[in-house]
């Protein structure tokens, strides 16, 4: 073949997503319980969707500001400042994106130079590591384990922090762990980003889903939000994944760079899926009340059939994963979902596609019914022997 008709070398070096991989092979399998996508198993909430169909019939059908609607905006900025005291200016300091996933990729591309550094900790989402490779930085991974329940320190962040290190991704609560951070927790990562003058990229799109303290924005903190760039949106916790939207709020300098690309390469979210997040904004605090606390029953009965089948499994303080340790079985990580797949009919993901250092873990999700997960739980203990 014409070397010159070869793809970018980074692409080719480019790993597939762990979880898309290993999805794959369920497709077409009959009988099989899902333990594996991220996603929740609630249709998006009637009124949401009749704004969405009613936007349509209004003929809401053209685009929209590169930023995203001032009406959304206008709207983000004052769910930020009721439900946390957090001032924005809509027209300056918020950009609307295609879900977090495109946010965090703007975010990269934003402020990373060639070669600078974005500290991570591991176990992470799959994107994070990639979108730093693919904006030229380069990801530092902080590994965390299940003795500490995940949790990446002060500390840690500190001692990993050199010359060229431009900013920490943070995501809490977390996929793949549920792991979250109480305010004290936060406050001290807060003064150790102050002290090294970091950016933070804090993924905050579980906020809502956090069930053992209050949710704390990383931009609460004081002289933190000029470091902040505070991404959230409205997959998780309205149950809006098909929608993609997210948005993005930080200094008008970052938020302005974000915008640059954004326009150049997606010029704006679909309308109809502003209209219908205005609307969840407004209006939903019952049914996101109504799924978190479905949520919560739910991860109150897997974490305890975990450990009663000699599971170890931490107790996630947020969103709708658990990630136990399978050392017990002897077997990898792959090998255990693969067996448990073509044995048993369930699917869960191996804990490596969230970074090395989670062999001997796996991650299920409980966003799927509780009939679902009783049913799940019964075919691993039968799969253990048990």
């Amino acid at each position: 073949m014409n070397k010159n008709l070869n793809i970018s070398k980074k692409v080719e070096q480019l790993a597939p997503s762990g979880i898309r991989a290993f999805f794959d092979l369920v497709l077409g399998m009959k009988e099989v319980i899902s333990l594996g996508v991220g996603e929740p198993d609630f249709v998006t909430p009637w009124h949401i969707r009749e704004e969405a169909i009613y936007a349509l019939e209004k003929g809401y059908t053209s685009y929209t500001s590169n930023k995203g609607m001032i009406e959304l905006r206008k709207e983000i900025a004052r769910f930020l400042e009721r439900r946390f005291g957090l001032s924005y200016d809509p027209e300056n300091e918020i950009l609307v994106t295609i879900g977090v996933s495109e946010a965090v990729d703007l975010a990269m591309r934003t402020i990373l130079n060639p070669g600078e550094k974005v500290l991570i900790p591991q176990p992470s989402y799959v994107s994070y590591g990639p979108t730093v490779d693919l904006a030229g930085g380069k990801p530092v991974f902080l590994e965390t384990d299940i003795k500490s329940g995940f949790k990446i320190t002060a500390k840690q962040i500190d001692r990993a922090f050199t010359p060229g290190t431009k900013a920490l991704m943070i995501n809490y609560p977390a996929n793949p762990t549920g792991t979250s951070y109480n305010k004290e927790q936060l406050r001290d990562i807060a003064r150790v980003v102050l002290k090294r003058n970091m950016f933070v990229i804090s993924d905050e799109v579980y906020d809502e889903l956090t069930y053992d303290f209050d949710h704390t924005p990383m931009a609460s903190f004081k002289g933190m939000k000029k470091h902040v760039i505070y991404l959230n949106g409205f997959s998780k916790a309205y149950a809006m994944t098909g929608f993609r939207i997210g948005w993005a709020a930080g200094p008008a300098n970052v938020i302005a760079g974000m915008t640059k690309i954004h326009q150049y390469t997606i010029m704006c979210v679909p309308t109809i899926s502003q209209m219908a997040a205005v609307e969840a904004l407004k209006n939903s605090f019952k049914d996101v009340l109504d799924m978190k606390r479905e949520y919560m029953r739910r991860r109150r009965f897997i974490v305890n059939a975990l450990n009663e089948m000699g599971l170890d499994c931490h107790n996630p303080e947020g969103a709708f994963y658990v990630l136990p340790s399978i050392k017990s079985t002897g077997k990898s990580s792959m090998q255990f979902s693969q067996e448990l797949l073509e044995r048993k009919k369930v699917a869960v993901v191996p804990g490596t596609a969230f970074g090395k250092s989670m062999e001997g873990h796996v991650r299920m999700s409980y966003a799927s019914s509780y009939e679902n997960l009783k049913e799940a739980m019964a075919r691993i203990k039968s799969y253990l022997g048990k």
